[in-house]
């Protein structure tokens, strides 16, 4: 079990992202290896056990120890970097499709509070928080950002676009960070975010109150939804116990960065 959480080719990605092991000049126990450590996030994040019932003699760490790896690793950018790293990777090898992007938001509740939460309208006021992503044409999670569950969806949209990170081909030229067409819901008909579309280079494909029909507006949308049902499997995000938004914003790229590991184990 604890390699199939972290497997070869996962590994050989995230090592050389990681930061350099703090010295100890007065000694101290030996430090827990940082493989353990991200099995032991990896278990957390598909499972939704909660940390300190992380089994020890199975992991050879404990739920806190993966905790504090977690929070340093995503204070230092290493899930950005990592996310970026795969999508140039996809990107060389032709599986991501810029042509037609979709972007939407899914709302959880937040059972503890915290950072980035609000009350859902949609859960009679109870503390949740949204997940707002945009998806190439295949559903590979390109942009993500979290905010309480209480802002109107088109209030991130500016940010989601821009939490697209610039990908390199390995050639020369400017990374790429911005598709040809966005698809979004009538959440999004806005004359803003129309212009914030526009003003990126970005043709908008918005749905428009009152004009399109629901009924056939999902023929290029529909993969921001699957991306979300692929996000449900890792059961610590179904429902956000996390106080700390770093804490969640980091399980929540790391979701991101397998999804994009499984499309390069099928297709590079």
């Amino acid at each position: 079990m604890r390699h199939e959480l972290v497997s070869d080719e996962m590994w050989a990605a995230v090592e050389p992202l990681l930061p350099e092991e703090p010295p100890k000049p007065k000694g101290g126990r030996p430090r827990v290896s940082d493989r353990d450590a991200l099995r032991g996030i990896v278990f957390v994040l598909r499972s939704g056990l909660p940390w300190e019932m992380l089994p020890r003699e199975v992991f050879g760490c404990s739920g806190m120890t993966c905790w504090r790896r977690l929070r340093d690793w995503q204070q230092a950018g290493v899930w950005d970097r990592l996310h970026r790293t795969l999508l140039e990777r996809l990107h060389r090898s032709g599986e991501l499709d810029w042509g037609r992007t979709a972007l939407d938001s899914q709302s959880t509740a937040a059972k503890k509070g915290g950072a980035a939460t609000g009350p859902n309208p949609t859960d009679r006021g109870k503390p949740g928080t949204k997940r707002h992503a945009v998806t190439d044409a295949r559903g590979m999670p390109l942009g993500l950002t979290i905010t309480g569950a209480n802002p109107h969806d088109s209030m991130a949209f500016a940010a989601t676009l821009d939490a697209v990170p610039g990908v390199r081909s390995g050639g020369r030229g400017r990374p790429r960070m911005r598709p040809d067409k966005l698809h979004a819901d009538k959440a999004y008909d806005s004359r803003r975010c129309r212009r914030e579309c526009r003003a990126r280079g970005i043709t908008p494909r918005i749905a428009r109150k009152r004009i399109d029909r629901s009924d056939r507006l999902g023929r290029h949308r529909w993969v921001v939804e699957r991306t979300f049902a692929w996000m449900d499997q890792f059961r610590r995000l179904v429902t956000r116990y996390e106080r700390r938004a770093d804490i969640h914003v980091a399980l929540t790229k790391l979701a991101a960065c397998v999804i994009c590991l499984n499309q390069i184990s099928r297709f590079c």
